[in-house]
């Protein structure tokens, strides 16, 4: 019931937000922030009761009395649909990353949105509401409701909250994830069907579906119903055209969501569902992905280096960082895949700080247009020096959280194909060249006569708070990544083991 219950708290501080706006126009934000912190504070509590936590020392994909939690309750018995949640190391660091960039998003939200706030919020928690349930569903139909579920708060966020064109990114976001979506249902139909036919029982729970015996054909075309579904989410190139679109017209909280949380559910629907359900489909299918995923970091850097917008911008570098994402998933050793969950979390941290910047500075100049900024430090120094931190951050500086992220990865890759290797670590010359000319063009150089009679503020408490909570977090992944490494140990371990097994079969 617990994880229910994590559920239900952001669903119910929704609608408390939602309604708190009679009260003053404040009272939506604070119940936001008390409203996830409540979430985080109940799953710390059960955690601490637990002695199941050494349980992620023998953690595999198939038992889930090996994972941390483990939650079955009928919903449909005609049909094997159950209520069936469960949280291994992979999944617990997930839901931990969501409710903390929640958090961020509200603080974000605090003086960027000024109208209709209570509903502003109750989008929010409702969609934190169905991205913690995507994170914890392993039954496959509970998975697609809380994946449909999570579109619908984003929709109205960018649709309504959104800047100039934001009718046509928020609808181009619906039908993007939405289209996906349903290729998904259909994969996960056709999969049930099979397990139906194989064994004569109805049912949608992912630890049968582990063990459904299929044709080579079809698992085949079921892994890819699959793959497209997570990677236009993810998104991978040649699926990525919805995002530059969706994170410059989003408000600065719904890019702060979409970048930190939403891109890293493709990424977990990868992990979790297109390798282990088609073990011997996926590793026939990993030069296909790991060419997309170096295309993804080569074509992503490239574009970046192209823009002109500062969101725009920041979006391609995303379509870049989540190529690695791809490679590590289907590199398909440990080295990898633990680096393809750091750079989940790292590149959630950094980016969402990013977009922070980005909106702070719409709000302050009225421009995204960064050939209308220049010498913006002087104005506003703490900006800069945070906006600085955050750009070598992304591009993959030394002792902080991306570099581990994707040094991991490119080991992982250079032991299943080299030349991959060196072509996606061109990526990483890339990202220092367009991160580098956004701190250019924007806080460098020669100040703008056109903002020299506004009153440019610099950061306050609030928001240099916030920044300062993710700078640490990415410093601690890169001094002492460790825990999270440990945290997801077993569970990768676990995949890969469970892959092996597939093949040998």
């Amino acid at each position: 019931m617990a994880m229910i219950s994590l559920v239900l708290i952001l669903l119910v501080g929704g609608v408390i937000a939602a309604l708190s706006e009679r009260l003053s126009s404040n009272a939506p934000r604070w119940v936001a922030l008390a409203t996830i912190a409540l979430t985080l504070g109940y799953l710390l509590a059960v955690m601490a009761t637990m002695d199941d936590l050494q349980r992620l020392q023998a953690s595999t994909p198939s038992d889930p009395a090996t994972w941390l939690m483990h939650f079955k309750s009928p919903w449909i018995p005609a049909f094997g649909i159950n209520l069936e949640m469960a949280l291994d190391g992979i999944s617990l660091l997930m839901v931990l990353l969501t409710l903390f960039l929640g958090a961020v998003a509200v603080s974000a939200s605090w003086t960027d949105v000024d109208q209709h706030q209570g509903f502003f919020e109750a989008n929010l928690l409702w969609t934190l509401a169905g991205v913690l349930g995507v994170f914890m569903a392993v039954d496959l139909l509970l998975f697609f409701v809380f994946w449909e579920v999570m579109l619908i708060p984003m929709y109205f966020m960018i649709a309504i909250w959104g800047h100039e064109n934001r009718a046509y990114a928020a609808m181009k976001f619906f039908i993007f994830t939405q289209a996906s979506g349903l290729l998904m249902l259909v994969a996960t139909l056709g999969l049930v069907a099979a397990h139906r036919e194989a064994t004569g029982v109805f049912s949608f729970s992912y630890f049968d579906l582990l063990h459904t015996p299929m044709s080579e054909t079809t698992a085949h075309w079921l892994m890819l119903g699959f793959f497209i579904a997570f990677v236009v989410k993810l998104p991978g190139f040649p699926f990525h055209t919805w995002l530059p679109d969706a994170h410059t017209q989003a408000p600065t909280a719904g890019s702060v969501i979409l970048a930190g949380i939403l891109l890293k559910t493709g990424a977990y629907g990868l992990i979790r569902f297109a390798v282990p359900l088609f073990p011997t489909a996926a590793i026939e299918f990993a030069p296909i992905a790991l060419f997309l995923g170096v295309a993804g970091i080569l074509y992503g850097a490239v574009l970046a280096f192209a823009q002109t917008d500062f969101k725009r911008l920041v979006a391609y570098s995303s379509v870049s960082h989540m190529g690695f994402i791809l490679l590590g998933v289907y590199a398909l050793n440990e080295l990898a895949l633990q680096g393809a969950l750091m750079q989940m979390i790292a590149h959630g941290f950094s980016t969402a700080a990013l977009f922070m910047i980005a909106g702070a500075l719409q709000e302050r100049l009225h421009s995204r247009d960064m050939r209308q900024m220049g010498g913006l430090w002087q104005a506003m120094p703490r900006m800069g020096a945070v906006a600085m931190f955050f750009v070598v951050a992304s591009l993959g500086l030394p002792g902080l959280g991306n570099f581990v992220a994707e040094f991991l990865v490119l080991l992982g890759v250079f032991q299943v194909d080299r030349w991959i290797a060196v072509i996606a670590a061109l990526g990483l010359i890339t990202g220092a060249v367009y991160s580098l000319m956004l701190m250019q063009r924007a806080f460098h150089g020669e100040p703008n006569p056109r903002f020299e009679n506004l009153q440019l503020n610099d950061f306050g408490a609030r928001e240099m708070f916030t920044m300062a909570a993710m700078i640490v977090a990415l410093v601690a992944l890169g001094l002492y990544p460790q825990p999270i490494l440990d945290t997801t140990q077993s569970s990768v371990l676990g995949l890969v083991e469970w892959i092996a097994q597939g093949v040998a079969q």
